[in-house]
């Protein structure tokens, strides 16, 4: 088995590199021939290496989305392992990967191939959620540094400051055969669970075909952080509503910025599809 190993050296605390030759050494004992490859966001990872059949991905969800995408740019198929190095690592948590390099390592050194779902929004790919309004490009405002020095921190401070400019955003979202007409402070499409490690859509599964959404009605600004924090700990609130559907439509004369797996994302008007089964994933 042809395998790559794509690892960003600027995830999660940067000190994966560190790692790399004890991951070639467990697939080694596998019969799988892993190959380092650093990634560089300048250009397709899988260029000259299209008939690899693993790509184990180190990195975390920004990384992922971006192999996903690069991967469909070259029209492959390949089978993904993931090892969490990120930040959030939200995607990795859906899938149940071990937490601990080495660890997740071996788990997909002996894993098994599974089918999981793919989002995609303007035929850009998500792993994990799209999303716009308050607190929800806090991962692409935030610098490498900042991530590395500060962790989650650095969420912290880039979303208090969000959270004072929070504004009233006019939304039609076309679902379920259904128009809805409202003004949110939040939207957020998951395929996976949480967004930032909080666990915003806990009953959703990477593999029912399905997408979660959820939709933060806005009042004000102080009612609406209530609601806001009132749902993240378990309560429920007539602002915060939850539909499931394969599909939605978004329409919205801002120019808001979009988020997709915090990475910037398309303008509107949105067209965001599940594709169930979409993924190949070895745990």
């Amino acid at each position: 088995m042809k395998a790559l190993l794509l690892y960003n050296t600027k995830a999660g605390k940067g000190h994966i590199s560190r790692h790399v030759t004890k991951i070639v050494e467990i697939f080694r004992k596998k019969d799988i021939d892993l190959r380092p490859k650093e990634i560089s966001f300048n250009k397709n990872p899988f260029e000259g290496d299209e008939d690899t059949e693993l790509a184990v991905i180190c990195g975390g969800d920004g990384t992922i989305n971006f192999i996903v995408n690069k991967m469909h740019e070259k029209g492959l198929n390949i089978t993904l392992g993931i090892i969490a190095a990120g930040t959030a690592n939200d995607f990795a948590g859906a899938l149940g990967v071990k937490r601990g390099v080495l660890r997740a390592a071996r788990q997909i050194a002996e894993g098994a191939e599974r089918r999981v779902d793919c989002g995609v929004v303007n035929g850009i790919y998500f792993v994990n959620v799209m999303s716009f309004g308050v607190l929800t490009t806090t991962s692409q405002q935030a610098s490498d540094k900042e991530k590395h020095l500060m962790g989650k921190l650095a969420y912290i401070r880039i979303g208090t400051r969000d959270l004072l400019t929070m504004h009233r955003i006019p939304v039609v979202a076309k679902v379920n055969g259904e128009e809805i007409s409202t003004d949110v402070a939040m939207l957020l499409v998951f395929n996976g669970r949480s967004a930032g490690r909080f666990k915003l859509a806990p009953n959703a599964q990477v593999d029912d075909g399905m997408l979660d959404i959820l939709i933060l009605d806005y009042e004000n600004k102080a009612k609406t952080c209530v609601s806001m924090m009132n749902y993240l700990i378990g309560g429920k609130d007539e602002k915060v509503r939850y539909i499931r559907s394969n599909k939605v439509e978004l329409h919205c004369d801002m120019q808001e910025r979009t988020d997709i797996d915090g990475q910037p994302g398309p303008n509107f008007p949105l067209c965001i599809e599940c594709l169930k089964g979409h993924l190949k994933v070895r745990l």
